[in-house]
């Protein structure tokens, strides 16, 4: 009897041990398999998201994120913070660290986090806030156990739930968890779900379950679409809504948008009348709307300074013009919509305008009436368009978008609803650099150069800060621009930033020592020594992914070359012509006395192409950069 007693109580105890020791281990680094340690640099062992939709104003989000750090580049994959302010408070959270072997380091709870204004400084955002966990690492691996809890009344946005959303992370397990009241018209949309292991666990009237299981760390490739196109995500809605201390209700965009323009924007664009005498001072006689809006778009670039708040952390309502005349500075929201009240006050309609800015293209999700974007422009009417203006911006020429809004679907808000349009294309044929220049090669092998390069289109975006930047930062840029000219000096640089054209002209004088290498009574030197296809093109063995080009552009260069005196052409590259799906390449050398005439052009075509296509890109790279550093030799007479 005893003995059995005994035994008993030693395979209890043995059991319980056992179940001791697996709880424990479980943030054990140990224990993690092989296949989610490839290419990663961290693991994700659990990401719970609990949402609670209680009734039309109020929605609790709890969220269990449990990543095991395996170096210094995975931290930001701990994810833990909380954007806050007083309609969305943070309810609770807690931050557990372990070691390599499930030990327990350090507990970090609230009053240890980091509290922070969502913009620097004192202004009237203050009560918009982000609390963050510091912590410094004594070792890798070790594992993060983050827990928070938050309420908002605001239930017009959802957050997305996506899985795996970086590179080099992978993805023990997934659980995302909705259960919402079945009269509030809760909807959801899936995307790009093939060949990721996600399940439907529940789905009811009132609940809605995924599960997300052994997601493999993804290697970041070459000219890859945004993540948003890659990998999988849910988006969630509610046709009945709360924001910012109003229900709404919206099926569409034209409802989505007239309930915008009158509940969240009415009354947010109201000026003194000072400032209303002050516009029509500004734009006097001049009764074309277009030139109007140039002259308060200027007004505002020299007023005003922008402010970084994203949209859906400083709050979605725009704070009151009458309050950025006064202070000077507001976020997107804020300096779009005190633009339009001073357009308004001119008798020049416009309209706020939604979008997602990033230089990587991405599109409102038409289909899916819901509150979307990260950042507000104004769109003025311009007969049957849209004239775009990026209002946090000091130096954008009137009407320019850059590479931040281009070429995507975005939600233009009108007082009758809302409306899905697409901002500027520039076509591959109008993002232009065109250079004309000479260059003289002397005995001794140094260079002598003038160069004048227009760019135009997207590539203006790329060069026209460029007068702005101090002398050391300029002289930086162009010895890494022109980085194949070896010991380079910039004698002379100028700018001509013609705002209205939207054309940016850089004017350059420079030397260089040695360019062509002198051997016995020979010279050898590259004939296009300002604009060789530097850009190389990583081999990517079994590419996974689709490619993109964003943005195709052409290049033309026509430099005529002085070679030196008592020298003659033993070997000069032959005319070159390349067509193809990517693009085109046409590369020539006229004889003209004792110099030559060097044209190139390069035209690059946007477009998305499939991952077997990419190593004919590169190939079609590969073959513009040896032409482009094709060399010419001399033979001294």
């Amino acid at each position: 009897m005893s003995y059995k007693f005994v035994s008993a109580i030693s395979i209890a105890f043995l059991f319980t041990t056992t179940f001791l020791f697996a709880q424990k281990s479980d943030y054990s680094s140990l224990t993690i398999s092989d296949s989610l340690k490839e290419n990663a640099n961290a693991i994700v062992r659990l990401n719970q998201i609990d949402i609670v939709i209680a009734s039309q104003r109020s929605m609790n989000v709890k969220i269990k994120r449990v990543v095991t750090v395996l170096n210094e580049k995975g931290f930001e994959a701990v994810e833990a913070y909380e954007n806050y302010d007083k309609s969305s408070p943070v309810k609770s959270i807690l931050a557990t660290v372990y070691d390599s072997f499930g030990k327990e380091i350090k507990k970090i709870k609230r009053g240890n986090f980091r509290d922070r204004s969502a913009v620097s400084g004192n202004t009237l955002f203050s009560e918009s806030r982000y609390i963050y966990l510091d912590y410094t690492p004594i070792q890798y691996p070790f594992t993060v156990v983050f827990e928070s809890e938050t309420e908002t009344s605001n239930t017009a946005f959802i957050p997305q739930w996506m899985p795996l959303n970086d590179y080099f992370v992978s993805v023990e397990k997934s659980i995302l968890n909705v259960s919402y009241p079945s009269n509030l018209g809760f909807k959801y949309k899936e995307f790009n779900f093939s060949n990721f292991n996600i399940k439907h666990t529940q789905e009811t009237s009132t609940q809605l379950s995924f599960v997300a299981t052994k997601m493999l760390a993804q290697k970041e490739e070459t000219s890859s679409p945004s993540i948003s196109y890659l990998f999988p995500r849910v988006m969630m809605g509610l046709e009945l809504f709360h924001l910012e201390g109003v229900d709404g209700t919206a099926k569409t965009w034209i409802e989505f948008g007239k309930w915008y323009s009158e509940k969240i924007l009415e009354g947010t664009t109201d000026l003194s009348e000072e400032t209303k005498v002050k516009m029509k001072s500004l734009v006097g006689s001049e009764t074309d709307p277009i030139k109007k809006a140039q002259i308060i778009y200027k007004y505002v670039q020299e007023k005003s300074r922008y402010v970084n708040i994203s949209i859906g952390i400083g709050g979605w309502k725009p704070m009151l013009a009458s309050d950025v005349d006064r202070l000077g500075y507001g976020d997107c929201k804020a300096l779009s919509n005190y633009t339009k009240a001073l357009l308004s006050a001119v008798d020049v309609p416009s309209y706020n305008t939604v979008l997602y800015g990033n230089s990587k293209k991405r599109d409102i999700e038409t289909n899916f009436v819901s509150m979307q974007g990260n950042h507000m422009i104004l769109a003025i009417p311009n007969k049957d368009k849209y004239v775009f203006l990026e209002c946090t911006s000091q130096v954008d020429p009137f009407g320019y978008q850059g590479t931040f809004t281009d070429d995507r679907d975005v939600l233009v808000i009108k007082p009758e609803g809302g409306e899905i349009v697409r901002t500027k294309i520039y076509e591959d044929a109008d993002n232009t650099q065109i250079s004309k220049g000479t260059y003289s090669i002397a005995e001794n092998g140094d260079l002598l150069g003038k160069i004048g390069i227009v760019s135009e289109g997207s590539q203006y975006n790329q060069k026209f800060n460029n007068e702005k930047l101090a002398p050391t930062e300029r002289e930086a840029f162009y010895k890494d621009y022109w980085s194949t000219i070896n010991n380079l000096k910039i004698n002379k640089i100028n700018f001509k930033n013609d705002r209205d054209k939207i054309s940016f002209t850089e004017n350059a004088e420079i030397s260089a020592v040695n360019y062509g290498n002198v051997s016995a009574n020979k010279m050898m030197f590259t004939v296009n020594a300002f604009n060789p296809l530097t850009q190389s093109i990583k081999r990517i063995r079994n590419r996974k992914k689709p490619f993109e080009i964003q943005r195709g552009s052409v290049d033309i260069d026509e430099i005529e070359i002085a070679l030196p005196a008592n020298f003659s052409i033993e070997f000069l590259p032959g005319n070159v012509e390349i067509n193809g799906k990517f693009g085109e390449y046409k590369a020539e050398i006229v004889k003209k006395d004792n110099n030559i005439i060097y044209k190139r052009k390069f035209f690059l075509k946007k477009g998305l192409y499939t991952n077997k296509e990419y190593d004919d890109f590169r190939l079609f790279m590969e073959q513009i950069s040896r032409n482009d550093n094709a060399k010419i030799i001399l033979t001294k007479s």
